[in-house]
């Protein structure tokens, strides 16, 4: 997997939408969101927006609707629109004054056809035509209120969350994880007039509930249209037993069997079982130097920081600690937190380098910022440093190589509250 061709595919996701999203009201589920927030970052979306006032909403059935002076809303959602999203979609719609709404899901038309129960003969058929976003498309119309309005629904595969290079995360599956033991028996109580499971190895798509397919359908749309993108024909191996599953799905994808026809890469694709690994005493990551195991990677630094509210992958630095400020509870709303999203550059090495290496990054890294005095910069990386280990802040200022650097930004560095006609 090449980090550029993973880049790019979010990146030109995100064009798309961002096509879509001048002078607009942009409501965001939450996946894409974070999906956004690792990408290209909110500032991008804004920028194309245009206006003075900010357009951006959480996409949930109590969210507030376009005025009379908005006569434009695009939705950009993760999920089928089907069932909860839907009846959403018409909640806010019908409380508008919209005119010209476009509808981005991640999920491709022919997994709305299996979530509609067309059978695949009929839905070889249809190729090429969308009658699933057309017939939306129709009902968009009606909400409105006018047929004569414009109404678009579109997929664009908003799959990753590129954190590092080589590192993307999937947070529309987040809550996806492989069967356990006990869940046999609920399998078994779901079927009991067919042939009883013994173990998790017995388990194949067809014991599976619908619910659990479509989910597994949808990430597999995503990883074929990276694939697509890519330009490559995939061969899958698998470790485990719902992983096996998920292979088997991706390699009977029927646009995935016409997309294999004319790609001219090839690539394999391994998947895991996440609990193999977790329950592995000392799981190991690969990076350039060879094999390092987790623990020595601050995995439980990392998730001892507060989760960044929204967000199923990224922690809340608090950042008070950088300012003249004391670190009191009343003091905790005056700054932002920071979060791992805001340097890449920095993040990385961090994760793949040995503990006790790191400072010797991070002085680097603030003394190229200092003496250019990119504060904001040096601010985004202290954020990281935080984020990997609450406690680095504190183990900068003890630090030898680093601690002269942090008595000069601190002195510059002065947040004080805003009171009324204090500019």
């Amino acid at each position: 997997m090449s980090a550029p061709g993973v880049q790019s595919f979010t990146q030109q996701a995100w064009d798309q939408v961002l096509a879509k999203a001048k002078r607009a009201l942009v409501y965001l589920d939450a996946a894409c969101a974070e999906s956004l927030h690792w990408g290209c970052g909110p500032t991008r979306l804004l920028e194309a927006v245009g206006g003075p006032a900010c357009h951006l909403r959480e996409f949930e059935p109590e969210a507030v609707g376009g005025g009379a002076h908005q006569p434009k809303a695009v939705f950009v959602l993760s999920c089928l629109l089907k069932g909860r999203a839907v009846e959403t979609l018409r909640n806010i719609i019908c409380r508008s004054h919209f005119q010209y709404c476009v509808v981005v899901t991640a999920v491709n038309h022919a997994v709305h056809l299996t979530a509609n129960h067309v059978p695949a003969a009929a839905a070889a058929e249809l190729e090429g035509q969308q009658p699933v976003f057309e017939q939306l498309e129709e009902k968009l119309c009606e909400w409105m209120g006018n047929m004569n309005y414009t109404a678009k629904v579109l997929h664009i595969p908003l799959l990753l969350a590129p954190a590092a290079p080589y590192l993307a995360l999937t947070p529309a599956f987040a809550s996806l994880f492989p069967l356990l033991p006990q869940d046999v028996h609920l399998l078994n109580s779901a079927r009991p007039d067919k042939r009883r499971l013994g173990s998790l190895g017995e388990v194949d798509a067809t014991a599976l509930p619908p619910e659990l397919l479509l989910q597994i359908r949808c990430l597999v749309s995503g990883l074929s249209s990276l694939c697509e993108h890519l330009g490559v024909r995939e061969e899958c191996f698998a470790v485990g037993p719902f992983s096996r599953i998920i292979a088997a799905d991706l390699a009977n994808y029927a646009p995935a069997k016409n997309r294999r026809k004319t790609s001219t890469g090839r690539a394999s694709v391994v998947f895991v079982d996440r609990t193999l690994d977790l329950t592995v005493h000392n799981s190991v990551c690969l990076n350039r130097s060879g094999w390092t195991s987790w623990r020595q990677l601050g995995r439980e630094d990392h998730f001892s920081a507060s989760q960044l509210p929204g967000h199923t992958n990224d922690v809340m630095v608090n950042m008070v600690e950088l300012t003249a400020l004391q670190n009191e509870e009343e003091n905790q709303n005056m700054v932002a937190p920071g979060c791992l999203a805001q340097s890449n550059a920095l993040l990385l090495p961090l994760v793949a380098r040995h503990v006790l290496h790191r400072p010797l990054v991070v002085s680097a890294h603030y003394r190229g910022a200092l003496l250019s005095q990119k504060l904001g910069s040096w601010l985004a990386s202290v954020a990281v440093v935080a984020g990997a280990s609450p406690t680095s802040v504190a183990a900068l200022r003890s630090s030898e190589q680093v601690g002269d650097y942090y008595g000069e930004a601190r002195s510059r560095v002065r947040v004080r509250p805003c009171t009324p006609g204090s500019g």
